[in-house]
């Protein structure tokens, strides 16, 4: 299964240290959060990794290269202006190919174990009973009302108590099928109208996760890697 690393976000709340470099090369515990990722995507056994960038996207590539130095194959997914989550997804649908794959938010830090989420798409029919997975996780104050809500392994739009989508998620390609390449498109909108017909899962994790979305949650993030 090949992951892809959203990686093209402006980071303007993060501005003015994503004035000169790009959000996912902003480190933490000495390290580019984006590099966090790879090591942890590497080790769980995804090796061939698609990263879109739009920001700052050439410090990316010389920063990271083709990932032979973490064993992985990055290929890059370049966008001219940032595409919102869905649009950068089904722009690189042709690197990403037609099977499930992984995509991880290039401006958090967790600790998931990505190997599991391998078969969480998996069927053993020829019917696909679901289009994605994702993982939630406890509402951060920052996110009090909470995104989805999570009932008998199944999200739903609404619900009595909902949880925080934590920007780790499998998806089929056909979830992305009418969204035109090189368009804006947010990813929400995809997964409402999948929830409605009852094709999205979700599991509810509840170990290390930060949203890194400002300098002071960065500097906290940093704090809490070094005491570790």
């Amino acid at each position: 299964m090949k992951a892809m690393i959203l990686a093209a976000g402006r980071g303007a709340r993060m501005r003015p240290l994503t004035d000169h470099t790009p959000k996912p090369l902003l480190k933490v515990g000495g390290k580019p959060l984006i590099v966090w990722h790879i090591e942890r995507l590497v080790k769980a056994g995804f090796k061939e990794l698609v990263i879109n960038h739009a920001h700052l996207g050439q410090q990316i590539e010389e920063a990271l290269g083709d990932g032979a130095q973490w064993g992985a194959r990055i290929v890059y997914s370049p966008e001219e202006t940032a595409l919102e989550t869905a649009g950068g997804i089904a722009n690189a649908l042709p690197i990403l190919g037609d099977a499930p794959f992984l995509v991880v938010n290039g401006d958090v830090f967790s600790e998931v174990n990505f190997s599991h989420l391998k078969l969480a798409l998996e069927t053993s029919g020829l019917v696909q009973t679901k289009l994605a997975h994702l993982v939630m996780v406890d509402n951060p104050p920052q996110h009090s009302q909470g995104d989805f809500a999570l009932q008998g392994g199944m999200l739903k739009e609404n619900g009595a108590v909902k949880l925080t989508f934590s920007g780790v998620g499998v998806y089929l390609p056909t979830l992305f099928q009418d969204v035109p390449r090189g368009e804006a498109a947010k990813l929400a909108p995809l997964l409402t109208a999948a929830m409605g017909e009852g094709l999205v899962s979700g599991e509810h994790y509840q170990g290390v996760w930060h949203d890194v979305g400002t300098p002071e949650r960065l500097d906290a993030l940093d704090t809490f890697v070094r005491n570790q």
